[in-house]
């Protein structure tokens, strides 16, 4: 049986398994191979380097015959000296055919080398005119797409090919992307990219040499298809073969610059480009990069190609994106390609002073449960350091982050456990300073946490050729239930925080789960302890974070499944926290040098200690600033470096530090300081070559400046020149010429000329400019002016721009008289002629222009015979200001007075200087102004400036992107800027308050002025009337400085000091003066204030009011008259009066509080009158007084009515037997207040009908003997003079009808009540009386009809005998006479009155004793009751609740039921009242019946009251 062997870097990639084996089969296998794998070691190895150099997939081994031991052994040793030759004498015989193959090359190349130099030589020695071998061929083409002219030309010298389109010379600079022109090796070529209809032509190709010229033309058509759309053309172009990106023909317009984003914010980098042929469903193939790494596109990274540009936008602005970004697009010529650096500053910091955010964070080691996180540090320039960093983790498809470490980390590094097997996650790091913690990090890549040595564990061995088997060494163990122990313990990470262990997994390992135990001791004590109690370990790393500072510890690793504990590995080497190697040291010498007008190239040496270096900071300042800036965000790998964003003309130094995880270094030593200015070089060609004037034998001709002066002056130009027919250039100029107009002597007329164009500066002479068009040598005799020339612009802005010009040289017939100025889109053929009349000086401003839109210009001058030759178009510029661009600033020096004009250059170089014009005409040296400069700001000083001064005036600065600005001085600006220098000039003290007066504390008089500003040696006198007067007795002078006032205090004011006071200052140049008249009423009225303040100082002297009476309203409006005292002790008296008689309060005053108080509860008329309080001791006397009359009493009614309004409740109906009662419950009610009662909005007088009362506690108003005209709705208005509190109720509908109701109930009860049968008066309670003394018991009764009477003893009926006498006279005496009364007459008596509506029943005791017995002490009976409902005593509800709670009356006992004869001797119930009165807060009639009488025992029947409780 045979065998395949996978060659070992095949074995990795082969996952799959073959079901078609069994198991058994697959046993069969592993054992074969397990017996065969010591012996074929050597063999297989040497075979698959056979067969991977040889490219064969696999290589098939006979099965080997069963041998011996000593056998196999000898078949082993020879077959591996075999296979050792055999591979030696392959490589050798490769290395010999190799280098034969060289050498026969080379010879070859040799031979054609020299061939060609043969024909080269015998070639070039012959002279021929130019001559076409393949000429030109006529092309039809649609629109829209390319075509491609080419020739082939043959001649000696070379020729020159030039293009032509009909007469017109072909500029692929004119259109750029439109017009490409190649010539390689004899073949020449034109391609005319994205044809247009207007591009059908003649093109010719013309070729010269001197020795002549050979042209050749063809026609190019362009058709556009008929009846079709635009948009429809493309699918009419003939089918085109298959075209791969990389054979286009690719040319970059507007490359993206270097740029600055924030964190958090977008920023798109965008190349704009020609594509040949530009076809939509072809683009071009471009890769992105950032440094040198190649970008995928992302969400974090999006890319687009197409519509000739290719950008790439970062929506998402990290620290991370930080670099060198490059765009690689790929041609049939290779690859064209930009760089640029992007820079991400830091975000606004959570917390000020917070370090920025960490970035680069990456995740490394990844197992099971187990990753280590690494990150770089951010920078820290004006921060205070880095103390630490926080790592988050959060699990893929959740939003929470939670926190990895509860303390900070000190390194770039942190090890996280504790993950779940199978699951992703990110990571991100925040930086910790003591001003508080940074702004996350980008988040890491997803990372899943599994067990990276699972692939390792696997075997693939393929059968025949046809089936792969994957194995598992866990499988070629055999039945293994407890693991081997782990090996190798080491530590992998040491650092001051913590110490990550490592060791390698047990094998054998067993099938079942397999996890680990950890054990620690102090080395050499061998007491171990186990570290991992809470936590269970399934992978081969662990962090361990507790260890003790100075100790070292050895660890051990138990593998443990569920079958057991292996036994204890080898115990690690000692392990001791240490701090690691700590920061880089300081990077050596920092050396700035000159990039361009915003960049410096920064380089340094590298720090002596690397450190496992990960990059650098650079740090840089303005020069004379103690503030640094980061020059970058993200840690640069090289040791020099390019800083952008610079301020041009500015002097920076800068300073580098080192960065690895444990921070950043030292500061590198300053750079020298260094100014912002571009590197030196040789200034690029110049161009624009026009002729200005040509007289038959010499030609003026005019030129632009280069476009880069190469940061030095252009100083020199050369001229060359050469007939058109020839090739030879001779100098025109062997001496400089300075400007850029030169006149070429010494031709011929007739001849064209080329001329071409050198500049120099201190660097050298540049490159020549590309040769002029062929100029022909023809005096110009035509009547009209020539050319102007020399076009530029100044103060460009985004609307408007200042287009200046040069006289032309050549004038015509007659003087110019003025000029047009033409202008045009860039691109566009249709000019526009800006200004309707000619200008006759050489300079027009334009306005209106769009921002961001290019324009082109040119100028024609006229005269008296007319409009001459226009310019030379100018070249196009953009409508829109220079970044930072400031305007001139007219002002007036604060020192001098001198009137200038101010400008700030927002970039500068060395060589710049300020150019001033008035009118655009240099000033240069006058003596009305004077101009200096000072760093980047130049002033233009006006000597005696003038009317004649005004106009425009404008300034230029040089070897700048034209920075400039201008500005009209105008009469009235000159005249308030004349002022003002006059003001400078003689100066005064200028005053923020003239001399002004203010009575003090204690009498005095402060008479004070402020300036403006005051120095030190500010001198002043004061005069009054016509006197100085000087600090003394009686007054003091002072001034100070700081705040500018100068005062005198006078201590004794009196008619004496009337009069004129002045103040005379003198303040260096500057002096003022200040006065006061107090004469009159103003100074009557000053020393009547001085004598009060006077008298108020004295009587402060003693116990005093610091606020005098007033009053308050407390909540539950009682009025409070209070006063605070001052300057009191404890002997201090203090007593309240009203009209002088004193008012003593229950609580005596407590003047030691400082506030007293008098309340006044239920005020009301009454309490007014003159309130006084007196304050009194050993030391003075002081008296409030406060009149409670007029418009204080309205005062204090109306802040009672504001209180109680808002208190009030709502309105609650009552029915009383009178009739309807409306009430509102509030704080305090009283007659004073400003109460209105409203019907229907009508106002309600109080009558008979209505009546309008009120108690402490309410308001009401009675509708008496109520009618339906009095339904409606009702209001009570409370006003407080300010605010009207209202509340209403709806008397209509069922609550008048159940009110009505009640009220006829209510009006009947108390009919009955009125006319019930009672006892008025007569009756004793007690009846002490001796035996046989006759007893007469006789009242008086009353009723409505009359009562009957009915007398009781014992509850028994007593009936009219000769000892006992009833008698009832008149119907209105009762009496009952006892003759000769006996001890059995003692009892207990009562009377029984009663009639139809009720009655009374009243008891007497009666007591008889015998001669000579004491008298007994009178016993009272037991009152009986049978009453109805009793009348309250007052309407006013309840302190809690307004609504009257009835209470059921005490029904009699059964011992006190009534004696009348019934059915039933000795049972006679108490009769019951025929009309039951319920309770009722109408007030009754009192009752002239003693109290010890009771009411009939007549249930009463009760109603609740509508009122609710009151709040």
């Amino acid at each position: 049986m045979a065998s395949k062997v996978i060659p070992w870097y095949k074995r990795k990639h082969v996952s799959q398994v073959k079901t078609d084996y069994a198991y058994h089969h697959t046993k069969h296998v592993v054992k074969q191979q397990t017996e065969r794998k010591s012996s074929s070691k050597s063999v297989s190895k040497v075979q698959a380097q056979a067969t991977e150099a040889m490219a064969e997939p696999a290589y098939t081994i006979p099965a080997f015959r069963q041998r011996e031991t000593e056998d196999t052994e000898e078949y082993q040793r020879v077959t591996t000296h075999v296979g050792k030759g055999l591979a030696v004498i392959q490589q050798e015989l490769h290395r010999i055919r190799m280098a034969t193959k060289a050498q026969v090359d080379s010879l070859t190349i040799q031979k054609e080398v020299k061939d060609m130099m043969k024909k080269k030589v015998e070639s070039e020695e012959i002279p021929k005119m130019p001559d076409f071998l393949v000429a030109l061929r006529p092309h039809t083409v649609w629109e829209k797409t390319p075509v491609k002219l080419f020739c082939t030309v043959e001649g000696n010298p070379r020729p020159i090919v030039k293009w032509y389109k009909g007469e017109a010379p072909i500029d692929p600079l004119s259109a750029p992307g439109k017009y490409k022109i190649e010539s390689k090796y004899g073949v020449h070529s034109l391609i005319i990219s994205r044809c247009v209809v207007s591009d059908t032509a003649e093109y010719s190709a013309v070729a010269t040499n001197q020795h002549g010229t050979a042209t050749s033309k063809a026609t190019v058509t362009v058709k556009r298809p008929g009846g079709a759309a635009e948009s429809c053309q493309l699918g009419l172009v003939p089918h085109l073969t298959e075209i791969h990106p990389s054979k286009l023909e690719v040319a970059l317009l507007d490359r993206f610059p270097v740029s600055f984003g924030v964190e958090g914010s977008s920023i798109k980098l965008k190349c704009t480009m020609v594509v040949v042929p530009d076809l939509p469903n072809v683009p071009p193939l471009a890769q992105w990069y950032r440094d040198d790494k190649l970008l995928k596109a992302s969400t974090l990274a999006e890319m687009s190609v197409g519509g000739g540009a290719a950008s790439l936008t970062l929506p998402h602005l990290a620290k991370d994106d930080e670099g060198l970004y490059t765009l690689r697009i790929f041609t049939k010529d290779g690859t064209t390609e930009h760089s640029a650096y992007l820079f991400v500053l830091d975000a606004v910091p959570s917390a000020a002073g917070a370090p920025g955010a960490p970035m680069s964070v990456k995740v490394y080691d990844v197992n099971s449960d187990y990753v280590l996180v690494a990150w770089k540090p951010p920078n820290t320039v004006n921060e205070a350091p880095i103390t630490g960093y926080f790592v988050d983790r959060r699990e893929v498809g959740t939003d929470n982050w939670v926190q990895c470490n509860d303390a900070p980390v000190k390194v770039c590094k942190y090890p996280v456990h504790g993950l779940r097997v199978g699951h992703s996650y990110h990571f991100r790091v925040r930086a910790v300073n003591n001003a508080g913690i940074s702004r996350p990090s980008r988040k890491s890549d997803k990372v899943m946490a599994i067990d990276a040595a699972e692939s390792e564990r696997l075997q693939v061995i393929k059968i025949e050729g046809k089936y792969d088997i994957v194995i598992k060494n866990d499988e070629l163990e055999g039945y293994v239930t407890i693991p081997g122990e782990p090996t190798d313990v080491h530590a992998s990470e040491i650092f001051k925080s913590y110490v990550v262990l490592s060791w390698m997994p047990p094998s054998p390992r067993g099938r079942a789960p397999l996890w680990y135990v950890i054990e620690k001791c102090l080395a050499g004590t061998g007491a171990w302890q186990r570290i991992n109690t809470a936590v269970k370990l399934n992978s081969p790393r662990y962090p361990v974070f507790d260890l003790q500072d100075g100790q070292k510890y050895q660890f051990r690793v138990y593998s443990v499944n569920l079958y057991g504990s292996s036994e204890a590995s080898a115990p690690s080497e000692p392990i001791q926290k240490v701090d690691g190697d700590g920061v880089p040291s300081a990077p050596g010498q920092v050396v700035a040098t000159r990039n361009t007008k915003s960049s410096v190239f920064v380089q340094w040496e590298p720090p002596k200690h690397l450190k496992h270096l990960v990059g650098y900071y650079i740090d840089g300042r303005v020069a004379g600033s103690k503030e640094w800036f980061p020059c970058n965000h993200k840690p640069f790998k090289h040791n020099r470096f390019v800083v952008h964003g610079l301020i041009p003309g500015e002097t920076y130094t800068f300073r580098v530090q080192a960065v690895n995880i444990f921070g950043l270094s030292e500061e590198s030593q300053e750079s020298s300081p260094i100014a912002v200015e571009p590197a030196l070089a040789t200034p690029s060609a110049p161009y624009g070559i026009t002729m200005l004037s040509c007289d038959g034998s010499s030609m003026a001709l005019a030129w632009k400046s280069p476009k880069h002066c190469g940061g030095s002056k252009v100083n020199a130009y050369y001229i060359d020149k050469r007939d058109a027919d020839t090739l030879v250039w001779k100098e025109v100029n062997l001496s400089a010429v300075t400007e850029r107009i030169c006149t070429v002597d010494n031709l011929t007329e007739g001849t064209f000329y080329e001329f071409k164009v050198q500049a120099g500066n201190l660097a050298g002479v540049g490159l020549a400019s590309a040769p002029s068009a062929p100029m022909k040598c023809e005096a110009w005799t035509m009547e009209e002016p020539g050319p102007a020339y020399d076009l530029s612009f100044s103060e460009v802005r985004g609307h408007s721009l200042v287009i200046l010009w040069k006289a032309p040289v050549y004038i015509g017939a007659s003087a110019v008289t003025g000029y047009f100025v033409d202008m045009a889109k860039k691109g566009s053929s249709e000019f526009v002629t800006l200004n309707e009349e000619a200008v006759n000086h050489r300079y027009l401003q334009v306005t209106g222009l769009v921002e961001g839109e290019s324009y082109v210009f040119k100028v024609r001058a006229i005269n008296a015979n007319g409009v001459g030759k226009a310019s030379q178009l100018s070249e196009p510029v953009c409508a829109k200001a220079l970044p930072g661009t400031k305007e001139i600033v007219a002002g007036v020096d604060e020192e001098t007075g001198d009137v200038f004009l101010s400008f700030e250059a927002c970039e500068i170089s060395e060589t710049s200087k300020f150019l001033w014009s008035k009118n655009y005409k240099a000033i240069g040296d006058c003596p009305r102004v004077s101009m200096t400069k000072k760093g980047r700001t130049s002033r233009l000083t006006f000597n005696n400036p003038d009317k004649d001064d005004l106009g425009r005036y404008s300034v230029v600065v040089t070897d700048t992107d034209g920075v400039s600005a201008s500005h009209s001085l105008t009469e009235d600006a000159l005249n308030t800027m004349l002022e003002l220098s006059y003001a400078i000039r003689h100066p005064i003290v200028p005053l923020k308050h003239g001399l002004n007066y203010e009575i003090l504390e204690k009498g005095h008089v402060r008479f004070w002025l402020q300036a403006v500003k005051l120095s030190p040696s500010v001198s002043y006198r004061f005069i009054v009337n016509d006197k100085e007067v000087t600090s003394g007795e009686g007054q003091k002078i002072s001034h100070d400085v700081a705040t500018g006032v100068i005062q005198m205090t006078v201590d004794l004011f009196t008619r004496a000091n009337e009069g004129t006071y002045t103040v005379q200052i003198h303040d260096g140049k500057a002096k003022n003066q200040s006065s006061l008249v107090l004469v009159g009423d103003v100074f009557r009225a000053a020393l009547k204030e001085a004598e009060f303040q006077r008298k108020e100082h004295i009587r402060k002297q003693g116990p005093h009011f610091s606020e005098y009476l007033y009053f308050t309203v407390t909540e539950d409006c009682t009025v409070m008259l209070a006063c605070k005292v001052a300057n009191v002790k404890k002997e201090t008296a203090f007593h309240w009066y009203k009209e002088d008689d004193e008012v003593v309060p229950e609580t005596p005053p407590n003047v030691m509080s400082g506030a007293c108080a008098l309340p006044l509860p239920m005020f009301s008329r009454k309490d007014q009158g003159v309130f006084k309080a007196v304050l009194s001791d050993d030391r003075g006397k002081d008296t409030s007084v406060f009149d409670i009359s007029g418009q204080v009493f309205d005062d204090i009614i109306n802040a009672i009515a504001h209180i109680a309004g808002a208190s009030a409740s709502d309105l609650v109906m009552q029915c009383t037997p009178e009739g309807i009662r409306l009430q509102c419950y509030m704080n305090y009610y009283t007659e004073e207040m400003k109460t209105v009662w409203k019907h229907k909005e009508s106002k309600i007088a109080s009558s008979e009908k209505m009546r309008i009362g009120g108690t402490a506690e309410m308001a009401w108003m009675q509708i008496c003997d109520p009618s339906d005209k009095e339904k409606g709705h009702y209001a009570i208005e409370i006003s407080d003079g300010v605010t009207t509190h209202t509340r209403t109720f709806d008397l209509s509908g069922q609550a008048y009808t159940d009110a009505y109701e009640e009220y006829l109930r209510l009006k009947a009860a108390a009919f009955a009540e009125k006319n019930r049968g009672r006892v008025v008066g007569g009756l004793p309670d007690v009846v002490t009386i001796m035996e046989q003394k006759s007893l007469s018991l006789t009242c008086t009764v009353w009723g409505e009809p009359t009562p009957e009477v009915t007398w009781f003893k014992n509850e028994q009926e007593v009936s009219s005998t000769e000892h006992t006498k009833v008698t009832f006279d008149g119907g209105k005496f009762a009496s009952l006479v006892i003759n000769k009364v006996t001890p059995e007459d003692s009892g207990k008596y009562s009377i029984n009155v009663r009639n139809k509506y009720g009655g009374e029943f009243v008891e007497i005791t009666v007591s008889v004793y015998r001669h000579g017995e004491p008298i007994p002490e009178p016993k009272l009976g037991q009152p009986r009751m049978a009453t109805p409902a009793a009348a309250p005593k007052s309407p006013a509800p309840p302190a809690k609740t307004p609504t009257p709670t009835p209470s059921k009356a005490p029904t009699p006992a059964q011992s006190m039921k009534s004696p009348t004869p019934a059915s039933t001797p000795g049972s006679t119930p108490v009769p019951k009242s025929p009309t039951p009165t319920p309770k009722s807060p109408t007030p009754t009639p009192k009752s002239p019946t003693p109290p010890r009488s009771v009411k009939s025992p007549t249930p009463p029947r009760f109603m609740k009251s509508p009122t609710p409780p009151r709040k």
